[in-house]
C-alpha cells in the first residue's frame, strides 16, 4: 500500500475512472488509481472467450460516443497505438421480407433505404448533424441550464422528450424507418412508450452521420490500455487486482473519486456520507439487464438481406411493434419471447480478431434485471430468422448471463450495463437530484461513474466532469 499522500485517488479503472484520473493528472495533480480486476478497462476489455485466436469484447464493442466525446477528442489515440475502424454502414435493420433499412454515414444513402419516410427522417436528423459540435457539448454532461446553444438544444429536445414509439409512428409510415428508429432508441433499455426514449434514437443516429460507429482494431482492450499508458505518462499510478472494500483502507488524499454505482459507494464510504444522502443513494434504481452471447463462426453470417453484410451493427427484432413488445416484456419482468437484439460483426472490418477466414459475433438482448432465464435459444432463433443457415456456421460459443456480467464488473448490477435506469426521472438527476451530481454530500468524495450524467456509453464524460468538480474544490481549498 503506497504511503505517500496523493492529491486524488480514483477507485475503478473503467473509461470514466481513467478519464477522471487523466483530467486530474493533466492539471498537475498526483493521482493513484485502484482497479479490482487484473486488467484495467471496466466495460472496454477483451478476451478469447470462445476459442484460441478469437478476440471478443466482453462488454462495449462499438464506440459510437467515443469519437464525439470532447474528452476522447483530447486524447492522442493514434499516437498511443489505437486504430479505429469505421464501417461505411453503421447499422442495418432487416425485415422478414429480405429487405433492410440502413444507417450510413451519408444522409443521402440512408434516405435511399427509407422510401417515402426519407423526407421526415432528414428533417429530424439533418439540422442536428449541421450543429453537432454545439449539441454534443450540451448532451454529454449535466443538464445545461441554460443550454450553451439554446436554439440547437431546443431543436433536439422538443422531439427527444417524446416516447420513441410515438415519435416513430408520427413521423414514419413504413416499417423500414419505424423499425430502424425503434432499434436505435432501444439502446435505452426502456419500454419505447417511456418519455425521452426518442432522445437515444436521435443522439445515436446523429453520431452515425457525424463520425460513424467505429470499433477498435484488435479489440476494445486496446483503448483501455492506451488510456492507462497515457495516464502513466502524465505521472499517474495504477494498482490492479486490488478490490477496495472500505475508504478507510485507502492512502491519504485530498479527493476520492469513485467509478462505482451508488450501491458500491454506500458499501465503501457509507459511514462518511450524511444519513439523508445515503438513503437517497439507496433508492437509486437499476435498469434492465443484458444477456450476451459471443460466437466464433466458420464464415460470415449468411444474412437474407444482403445490406446487412456491409454493416458493423445489425439490430434484430423486426417491426416497431415487435421491438416495443420485447422491451415492454423485459421491463415487466418477463424474458421476451422474440428478443430485440444488438448484433455486431467486427471481423467483417477487422480481420485481426479471428484466424483467417473465421469470424466473431457479439450479441446481446435485454432481460429483466437479475434474470436467470437462459435466452440462448431465443437469441439464436432470431439470428436464424434473419440469416437462414446461421447455426451451421457456429464453431464456438460463450454465454454471459446477468449474474456473470455483474460478477465480471460489479458496476453492472443485475446485468444493468448502463449504471442505472436512464428514464426521465434518472436521466440527468442521477444519482440524486443535485446542482452538481458528481459531488457527494461528504467533503472530498466524488462519484465519477455512469451513474452520473450523461450516463452509459464509452465517452469518459462522467469522469471528466467529476474531475473538473474535484479540481475546482481543490483550488478553493488551496486559496482559502
Amino acid at each position: 500500500m503506497p504511503q505517500k499522500e496523493f492529491d486524488a485517488i480514483v477507485v475503478g479503472a473503467g473509461p470514466n475512472g481513467l478519464a477522471a484520473a487523466i483530467t486530474l493528472a493533466r492539471a498537475g495533480r498526483s493521482v493513484l488509481v485502484y482497479e479490482a480486476n487484473e486488467t484495467i478497462g471496466g466495460g472496454i476489455r477483451s478476451a478469447e472467450l470462445t476459442l484460441p485466436g478469437f478476440i471478443h469484447d466482453i462488454c462495449s464493442t462499438v464506440q459510437a460516443l467515443t469519437v464525439v466525446s470532447p474528452f476522447f477528442k483530447s486524447i492522442p489515440l493514434t499516437e498511443l497505438g489505437v486504430e479505429l475502424v469505421t464501417p461505411d454502414a453503421a447499422l442495418a435493420h432487416p425485415l422478414d421480407d429480405g429487405t433492410a433499412a440502413v444507417l450510413y454515414r451519408s444522409m443521402q444513402q440512408t434516405c435511399a433505404t427509407l422510401g417515402d419516410d426519407a423526407k421526415n427522417y432528414r428533417r429530424l436528423i439533418e439540422p442536428l448533424v449541421k450543429n453537432s459540435d454545439q449539441l454534443n457539448r450540451d448532451l454529454l454532461g449535466p443538464l445545461p441550464l441554460p443550454p450553451h446553444h439554446p436554439l440547437t438544444f431546443a431543436r433536439f429536445a422538443l422531439p427527444a422528450i417524446m416516447p420513441a414509439r410515438a415519435l416513430a409512428e408520427f413521423l414514419f409510415g413504413d416499417e423500414h424507418a419505424r423499425g430502424l428508429f425503434a432499434g436505435i432508441a432501444s439502446h435505452t433499455m426502456l419500454p419505447l412508450e417511456n418519455l425521452s426514449t426518442a432522445a437515444y434514437g436521435m443522439a445515436l443516429a446523429l453520431a452515425a452521420h457525424v463520425t460513424g460507429w467505429p470499433i477498435v482494431k484488435g479489440g476494445s482492450q486496446r483503448l483501455a490500455d492506451a488510456l492507462g499508458k497515457y495516464l502513466q505518462s502524465l505521472g499517474g499510478e495504477i494498482i490492479t487486482n486490488h478490490r477496495v472494500e472500505s475508504i478507510d483502507e485507502l492512502p491519504a488524499a485530498r479527493a476520492y473519486l469513485f467509478d462505482v454505482t451508488p450501491r458500491q459507494l454506500v458499501n465503501i464510504a457509507g459511514k462518511r456520507l450524511p444519513d439523508g444522502y445515503r438513503r437517497a443513494l439507496e433508492k437509486f434504481r437499476y435498469g434492465q439487464g443484458a444477456f450476451k452471447i459471443d460466437l466464433a463462426l466458420s464464415g460470415p453470417i449468411p444474412w437474407k438481406a444482403k445490406e446487412c453484410r456491409r454493416a458493423g451493427t445489425v439490430h434484430l427484432g423486426g417491426t416497431l411493434a415487435e421491438i416495443a413488445q420485447s422491451e415492454r416484456e423485459s421491463a415487466e419482468g418477463k424474458p421476451p419471447e422474440k428478443p430485440y437484439m444488438l448484433v455486431v460483426q467486427q471481423t467483417l472490418f477487422d480481420q485481426t480478431r479471428a484466424p483467417q477466414g473465421k469470424h466473431t459475433v457479439w450479441a446481446y438482448c435485454h432481460v429483466p434485471n437479475g434474470s436467470t432465464f437462459d435466452m440462448t435459444e431465443r437469441m439464436l432463433g432470431q439470428l436464424e430468422r434473419f440469416a437462414p443457415g446461421f447455426r451451421d456456421c457456429i464453431i464456438g460459443q460463450h454465454v454471459m448471463t446477468p449474474a456473470w456480467i455483474e460478477a465480471h464488473n460489479n458496476n453492472y448490477v443485475g446485468g444493468d450495463i448502463n449504471g442505472g435506469a436512464a428514464d426521465l426521472l434518472q436521466l440527468y438527476t442521477r444519482p440524486t437530484l443535485s446542482l452538481n451530481p458528481y459531488r457527494t454530500a461528504a467533503r472530498g468524495i466524488y462519484l465519477c461513474s455512469s451513474s452520473t450524467p450523461p450516463g452509459g456509453g464509452v465517452h469518459g464524460m462522467c469522469g471528466y466532469h467529476a474531475a473538473r468538480t474535484a479540481l475546482s474544490d481543490l483550488e478553493k481549498i488551496r486559496s482559502s
